[in-house]
């Protein structure tokens, strides 16, 4: 039996392959930023030359290089390099798989097999922090990015954490600095503000210039209605002043221009009762023609009697009357010759 159990295990030791350097698979992990480009990158390679390179993508070949050419040859996504990295260019969603790599050397003898979990994530956003001071609450939000994890600071120090959004209730009585910090692994973005919730004291200086400020518009505009309606009463006074001696030049004027009335108690005039001189007749003139009457009434009206000494007398408002006209006075000598003709009796024939 026990012969028979060493053939048996010698003929098994033929049959198993020999892994006599090769490199366990070990899978690493790889993350990938979301439009950018990739290295895949294989740790601690063979020191000697590689001469068979092949990339699979979740068990399907994407690339192969054999003794430095590249199959297939019109390549755009991916690129080999010697030492056995994988490049993969602009990076999409679609991208996140399981990546393998097996290296063999000239006589064909595998080398090496290296394994990569590849996920592609998406930048995060810059944190957007608001807050209201009637509840005492503090929101943190980021808006883009592959699982971010933000987390809130206070003075540089720990109060909340979450992912995509967090909201913070606490008491804000004085100005505090606040931190929100949003991470994902591929990327990190900070923002910081300081929120100021304390109660808003009274200005009094401002206060106390507003109100100086409108009592002296107050007393502006006070003085500005005072000198408008001064003004206005002055300009009054100058317009009676001149429509009295307006009145007062159109009633002389009148009066001038008024005929001369006989007075009903005056006796007629004997000269004009009396009958025409005969044919022959030339009454002797002493001197020139008399003037007619009407002048020496008008003369007599322009005299005003003087006033008596208790009645009261009028002052004249306003700018000085204009001086009346004087009338000329007829010649002494022409009075008495119009008295003596008519006082002299006209002979009868």
């Amino acid at each position: 039996m026990n012969f028979a159990c060493t053939i048996l295990a010698s003929c098994l030791l033929i049959f198993i392959p020999s892994t006599k350097g090769v490199t366990p698979t070990v899978t690493k992990l790889l993350q990938g930023i979301l439009n950018d480009d990739i290295n895949m990158t294989i740790p601690d390679p063979p020191l000697y030359s590689i001469y068979d390179i092949l990339w699979e993508k979740n068990g399907k070949r994407i690339i192969r290089r054999i003794n430095g050419k590249i199959f297939p040859q019109q390549q755009e996504k991916y690129q080999v390099f010697e030492n056995g990295t994988l490049k993969i260019k602009h990076l999409q969603r679609n991208d996140s798989d399981i990546y393998k790599v097996d290296l063999y050397d000239s006589d064909g003898h595998h080398m090496l097999t290296q394994t990569f979990d590849l996920k592609i994530l998406e930048k995060v956003s810059k944190p957007v922090i608001n807050w209201n001071c009637a509840n005492a609450t503090i929101t943190c939000e980021v808006t883009q990015g592959t699982d971010p994890k933000i987390t809130l600071y206070r003075h540089r120090r720990i109060i909340k954490e979450g992912q995509k959004i967090i909201r913070y209730k606490g008491t804000i009585k004085s100005i505090a600095p606040f931190n929100c910090t949003a991470t994902n692994g591929v990327s990190e973005e900070t923002s910081m503000v300081n929120i100021d919730c304390s109660e808003k004291r009274l200005d009094i200086p401002l206060i106390v210039g507003i109100c100086g400020g409108g009592i002296f518009f107050l007393l502006f505009v006070a003085l500005l209605i005072l000198f408008i309606s001064k003004r206005k009463k002055q300009h009054r006074r100058e317009n009676g002043g001149k429509l009295e001696l307006r009145a007062h030049r159109n009633t002389s004027e009148e009066r001038s221009r008024r005929p001369y009335q006989i007075p009903a108690s005056a006796p007629p005039n004997a000269a004009a009762s009396q009958a025409p001189p005969p044919p022959g007749h030339h009454p002797q003139a002493h001197g020139p023609r008399p003037p007619p009457p009407g002048h020496r009434a008008q003369h007599q009206q322009q005299r005003r009697p003087l006033p008596c000494p208790g009645a009261p007398v009028h002052q004249q408002k306003g700018p000085p009357l204009p001086t009346p006209r004087v009338q000329p006075k007829p010649p002494r000598g022409a009075r008495e010759n119009a008295k003596q003709s008519s006082g002299r009796a006209v002979p009868v024939l």
